[in-house]
């Protein structure tokens, strides 16, 4: 059976937990569920059905069981595990310092955008499909990288660090 992983926008444990939202996932009949860190990620195995058929499952599932549903994003764990091995970075000269992040858009965007963008230290790297690969030198300014995303591609969307991403796809291995 197919594993997933489904990415969950403003999730935090001070407004879901994961217990529950496990529990949720597993009542639409999900199995093999694992949640990964407190921040939304879970990871699960379904018969194969599109990408957008399990996102509406888990959303109904979560505003069922929890009383609200967080916007989802569902990736197969292949697909992650080859754009880990892929390393979209390695194109890009990044600071050491540099934070490597993906965001997974709901949806293509309706029109090209022309990447690289930069604002204060926030680089918009590259796009491919749904999956945006961005870097930032953290800064006293605060996350301006999203402000720059949001800005860029709207609210339909999850980030994600690079590392997060390698955790969620090993768990889903």
């Amino acid at each position: 059976m197919p594993r997933y992983a489904a990415f969950l926008r403003g999730v935090s444990p001070l407004n879901a937990k994961m217990p529950e939202l496990k529990d949720a996932f597993e009542a639409v009949g999900f199995t093999e569920v694992k949640t990964v860190l407190s921040s939304g990620n879970v990871v699960f195995s379904s018969r194969k059905a599109s990408e957008s058929s399990l996102q509406r499952t888990a959303e109904a599932a979560m505003k069922e069981r929890l009383g609200q549903a967080f916007l989802t994003i569902v990736q197969p764990i292949d697909a992650l595990q080859e754009m880990l091995e892929s390393d979209p970075y390695q194109a890009f000269r990044l600071s050491p310092a540099a934070k490597r992040i993906v965001t997974f858009l709901r949806d293509e965007p309706r029109s090209k955008v022309a990447l690289p963008l930069e604002l204060e230290g926030a680089r918009l790297l590259s796009l491919h499909g749904k999956e945006l690969f961005s870097a930032y030198v953290p800064s006293p300014k605060g996350p301006v990288f999203m402000s720059l995303i949001e800005r860029t591609f709207g609210k339909e969307l999850t980030t994600r660090t690079w590392d997060t991403v390698a955790k969620v796809a090993r768990a889903g291995a």
